[in-house]
């Protein structure tokens, strides 16, 4: 279906009144949505047990005997450093690196993750690093706030006043409602039907049950939209407008993936509904006001920032990275804007020794097609998480999807090497022609490398082609005997 079709059906409003051939339709352009930019364990849900809530459930893929040693790759400072030889790493990925199928542009570089010491490199210059760009968010994130640190979303009303204010504290993964017992609840998010409960509590024991409703998200600055996105973005629903104040990323309560064109609007309004249920009377429609200093009447708090860096990466979370870019920029006391929050990353991770001079950075997630990364900075900030003195850091680099097994990798890497099956993390980075990996991998006698492969230069007709080849690069490395000889 063409764009100005959908945007047509889409102002029609009756997108679910046309029958089961909508439906079709719309299913089939979801799908293509999730496998072109790392959005399908999102929509469609992950079915496989979660590592950390369910370690013990987590199967290895059919056929697979996978020694317990090896199913997690190690980072610096757990195994003994070694060498790895080029020469052995050449062997494995050069049948790999020259197919066509890849595209006119393709830059690979692997390094040993004790000292940082290029081994391999094949390609040059700077790379669309799509979803790999989340490293960067993320590691910044975890070095200028801490693992622990938690958002807040508030309630604050000055004594004997009749108004209160929803307080939007950029919590990326803010709910409606705590998910039911059947679903997977891992992080444990925080939601507004618990603060509107919480809430009406504190005003009926104030006695105030009849209130008016102003909401704030004025933590955020500059566009909610960004300037250097594909302008199909919004309208096509592959990406929410960027707020402080939202639920469920800014969808709505379909289910079906739909963004609000104001999701703090959309916040307030159930908010306000919520409070009714609870016995509050709101008069009239909720109104935007701005941050002020008033007592706070009630609050909920977000899963520690640690949890929240592994969901952004191992369901590659376009919506939450972009939160993350802007809390970062908050915290480096910056313009909490899309601008703001690449400077501010800049920064931290200039602080971390990771150079960046040459890059071009225009948003948190790499949705931007206008991103370019030298592979050289990808490596430093995979070598920065690992590295011993950061140990706050390492969500960053142990929390990205383990192939075949997590997150956008749990269905991938079916090819190639199966001993790259469970030894191999890496950050996935996808959009249309873009294909890549950046991540580390634990080869069968020991060596630990950190590498970065993308080819940002792929046909429409060798997608797929590309996307297996990468990961066949990868598992090469997991099925490698690459450390030196001594």
């Amino acid at each position: 279906m063409a764009d100005r079709d959908r945007r047509h059906v889409r102002r029609s409003g009756s997108w679910l009144r046309r029958g089961s051939v909508a439906l079709v339709v719309l299913v089939l352009v979801a799908a293509a949505a999730a496998w072109q930019l790392d959005l399908g364990s999102r929509w469609f849900g992950d079915e496989q047990p979660s590592p950390v809530t369910a370690p013990d459930k987590v199967l290895p893929p059919e056929g697979l005997s996978l020694p317990a040693a090896r199913s997690a790759p190690a980072v610096a400072g757990t195994t003994p450093a070694t060498a790895v030889s080029g020469d052995a790493v050449r062997r494995v990925l050069a049948p790999l690196i020259g197919s066509k199928k890849l595209g006119k542009h393709v830059v690979v570089r692997v390094a040993q993750l004790s000292d940082g010491k290029v081994v391999y490199q094949r390609g040059a210059g700077p790379v669309t690093p799509a979803s790999t760009m989340k490293l960067l968010t993320s590691t910044a994130a975890l070095e200028t706030m801490g693992p622990d640190h938690r958002f807040t979303t508030r309630v604050a009303a000055a004594p004997g006043s009749r108004r209160i204010v929803l307080q939007g504290g950029g919590d990326p993964l803010l709910a409606r409602r705590q998910p039911g017992p059947a679903d997977d609840d891992y992080p444990r998010v925080a939601d507004l039907t618990t603060l509107a409960r919480t809430t009406a509590k504190q005003l009926r024991a104030s006695h105030r049950t009849r209130v008016r409703l102003s909401y704030d998200d004025s933590l955020f600055q500059g566009p909610a939209v960004n300037p250097r996105w594909e302008p199909g973005y919004i309208p096509d629903d592959v990406v929410s407008p960027i707020h402080a104040l939202w639920v469920d990323e800014g969808r709505d309560a379909t289910g079906l993936g739909f963004r609000s064109a104001d999701p703090a609007a959309a916040a307030a309004d159930f908010f306000a509904d919520a409070l009714r249920k609870q016995g509050v009377t709101v008069v009239g429609k909720p109104r935007r006001g701005l941050r002020g200093d008033r007592p706070v009447v009630a609050s909920v708090h977000s899963a520690p920032l640690a949890q929240l860096v592994q969901h952004t990466l191992e369901h590659s979370d376009n919506e939450a990275a972009e939160i993350l870019s802007r809390q970062v920029a908050w915290s480096e006391h910056r313009q909490a804007s899309f601008t703001g929050g690449a400077a501010a990353v800049r920064s931290v991770l200039g602080r971390l020794g990771v150079d960046t001079t040459g890059d071009r950075i225009y948003d948190g997630s790499g949705l931007s097609r206008h991103d370019r990364l030298s592979p050289q900075t990808l490596l430093s900030v995979l070598e920065a998480a690992s590295s011993p003195d950061h140990p706050h850091l390492r969500a960053a680099v142990t929390d990205v999807p383990v192939a075949g097994f997590t997150g956008s990798l749990a269905f991938r890497f079916d090819e190639g090497d199966p001993r790259g099956l469970g030894t191999v993390r890496a950050k996935t980075g996808t959009l249309t022609g873009v294909h890549g990996l950046a991540g580390t991998a634990t080869s069968v006698d020991g060596t630990v490398m950190v590498f970065v492969a993308i080819a940002d230069r792929v046909t429409m007709r060798n997608n797929l082609d590309a996307r297996v080849l990468v990961d066949r690069m990868a598992g090469a490395l997991g099925g490698c005997r690459c450390a030196a000889t001594p």
